[in-house]
């Protein structure tokens, strides 16, 4: 019997993506009930235990479908730090949308996102066969959106005023990156690293 951890299916530089478990609950709970955090996402309100249990069940009936939800782990220790998914996923066409959320807030701004949003996109041109993979970003957060350009990420339009939040309309910029661009990336592809 081994005692080496399992090489991560879908893995980045510094983290990995593992699926989402009832007990990964808590801290969903815990990032989505931060003020700062939420800036950044489309929800509105807090969230209780109980509504992220019937969404976790929901995810589950969705998962491997139209949907993945993964939750984002570093390597070195295995901490979860924050959740990613690709979802309305269109196998006729080829395109999913993607969302993600670093909820460790003491880990922002470290590139942690960048590696994990690269991580996705292999899997979802590497292994789903997908053709384009897109997001939406609001207009004022410049962290994420440098994130994405890094990822390949090309700006499509802008929605504007799509969104009504703290008292005011955000644009929200609509970004894509396709088959043919992630292939032609400078980097290595997901299961191409090594540790």
């Amino acid at each position: 019997m081994s005692d080496q951890r399992p090489v991560p299916i879908i893995r980045g530089e510094r983290v990995y993506l593992r699926a989402d478990e009832r007990s990964d609950i808590p801290n969903f709970v815990r990032w989505l009930n931060d003020g700062e955090t939420l800036t950044f996402l489309s929800m509105r309100a807090p969230m209780s235990v109980a509504m992220e249990e019937k969404w976790y069940d929901n995810m589950l009936e969705h998962q491997g479908k139209d949907a993945y939800h993964f939750v984002i782990c570093l390597l070195e220790d295995d901490r979860p730090i924050g959740t990613l998914a690709l979802f309305a996923i269109d196998y006729v066409n080829g395109g999913a949308g993607i969302g993600i959320s670093i909820g460790e807030k003491e880990l922002w701004g470290q590139g942690l996102g960048t590696d994990a949003m690269n991580a996705i996109i292999d899997f979802g041109f590497g292994m789903l066969r997908l053709e384009r993979l897109w997001l939406e970003v609001y207009d004022f957060n410049k962290r994420a959106r440098r994130s994405y350009d890094k990822s390949g990420f090309t700006l499509e339009g802008v929605e504007r005023h799509a969104v009504y939040k703290h008292g005011r309309y955000i644009d929200a910029e609509l970004m894509s990156i396709l088959r043919d661009e992630w292939a032609a990336l400078p980097r290595k592809k997901s299961w191409e690293i090594s540790d």
